[in-house]
């Protein structure tokens, strides 16, 4: 069906080039090689995602600061057009933010986002990888950083990737080339 919010005219094209090894580029940030945390979260539509039951499978979890904000919204329609490529490479995806599970469900139907939100509303998933985005907007307010890991079979990260300015999205081509190749 797609994301209304990019329009038909929205696709991205990947070549599926081999990239090189990303660095962290947050002090604190988990890296390539470290062992990802666990963690149990409630998704959009109120059910408990953990990610224990998906060892064995890649897991791109892709933290996002806000829903409904421009930036946001596109980056989620994009990682929406890309979860066949994703899930046909062994991988399975999940959104995490702030926002209450309320709000990512209205999110998601808006936007007919496939994969679950996840609410991070406590901040315990965003503070053990390590990407806190402090004072968005308002200050006091703390939100994930907009960041990407590829959590491999074995738990550990193989990809990470955050933004320093919340307006910069991912390079999804190294995403999904990452994914495939490896």
């Amino acid at each position: 069906m797609g994301c209304p919010y990019l329009g038909s005219m929205h696709r991205i094209e990947c070549r599926y080039r081999r990239v090189p090894e990303l660095l962290p580029l947050r002090k604190g940030m988990l890296s390539i090689g470290e062992t990802a945390p666990t963690f149990q979260l409630t998704a959009q539509d109120k059910s408990k995602f953990d990610s224990r039951e998906h060892e064995g499978s890649r897991l791109v979890v892709v933290f996002y600061p806000a829903a409904f904000t421009g930036v946001c919204t596109e980056e989620m329609c994009t990682f929406t057009d890309l979860t066949a490529d994703l899930e046909n490479s062994g991988c399975v995806v999940v959104g995490i933010s702030v926002d209450a599970p309320f709000s990512n469900a209205a999110f998601a139907k808006q936007n007919n986002i496939p994969f679950p939100l996840l609410s991070d509303v406590h901040r315990s998933v965003i503070n053990s990888f390590g990407i806190p985005y402090n004072d968005f907007v308002i200050e006091g307010y703390t939100v994930a950083t907009r960041s990407v890991f590829v959590i491999d079979p074995d738990g550990k990260i193989s990809y990470a990737w955050a933004a320093e300015n919340p307006g910069v999205q991912p390079d999804y081509e190294s995403v999904i080339a990452h994914c495939l190749n490896n």
